[in-house]
């Protein structure tokens, strides 16, 4: 099993800003092989002791947030611990954890807010990184603010409704055949222009 500072040397330090979002089969790959493992003790609640300070609960969001969308990318599988991440997450801010974590790595503790499917976790998450991301927040705002049209407009992410085995209607359908995600970001930053 690995420990939280593995997780953060490889997402952190080895894989690092511009790596967080590239995503791909390699990458996916290596993540399942180093880190399944001790995913599988999180999704089961034997991490609870990673809950106990800044850098350990940065480690276990990453580990039931990002790590897992690489690990299951297209399943149902990579949201299932998004529960978990958001409840750790929740601690933090209401501790004041995620200000002791460097920015651009504080971003991680607003991820799963950002992930919800839940409005009020939208607005939240949009407020968090405009407060307590002044450096590079602007990297951030855009795609938290599309996040959230989205919640506002379906109640849920319909780029998720295939590997969540739900059916779309036909106004997501519409979203998706129209540029669906990429589309509502380019809106959100031509308002902002």
């Amino acid at each position: 099993m690995k420990t939280p500072q593995d997780v953060l040397n490889f997402w952190l330090d080895e894989i690092g800003p511009k790596g967080w979002y590239a995503g791909g089969e390699t990458l996916d790959a290596e993540v399942r092989d180093k880190f399944l493992t001790t995913w599988e003790r999180a999704a089961d609640g034997h991490l609870g002791l990673w809950l106990t300070c800044a850098s350990e609960t940065l480690a276990y969001i990453i580990l039931t947030d990002q790590l897992t969308r690489n690990m299951f990318r297209n399943d149902a599988q990579a949201f299932s611990t998004d529960g978990l991440a958001r409840a750790a997450a929740k601690l933090a801010i209401n501790n004041d954890w995620d200000m002791r974590i460097d920015e651009p790595a504080r971003q991680f503790f607003y991820l799963p807010l950002m992930h919800s499917e839940n409005l009020t976790d939208q607005d939240r998450a949009v407020r968090l990184i405009h407060s307590r991301m002044p450096e590079t927040g602007e990297n951030n705002i855009d795609h938290a603010k599309a996040h959230r049209e989205i919640i506002r407009r379906f109640g849920r992410f319909p780029y998720r409704n295939a590997a969540l085995h739900r059916v779309s209607t036909q106004a997501e359908q519409d979203f998706m055949s129209n540029g669906g995600y990429g589309a509502i970001l380019r809106k959100v930053q031509a308002e902002a222009a």
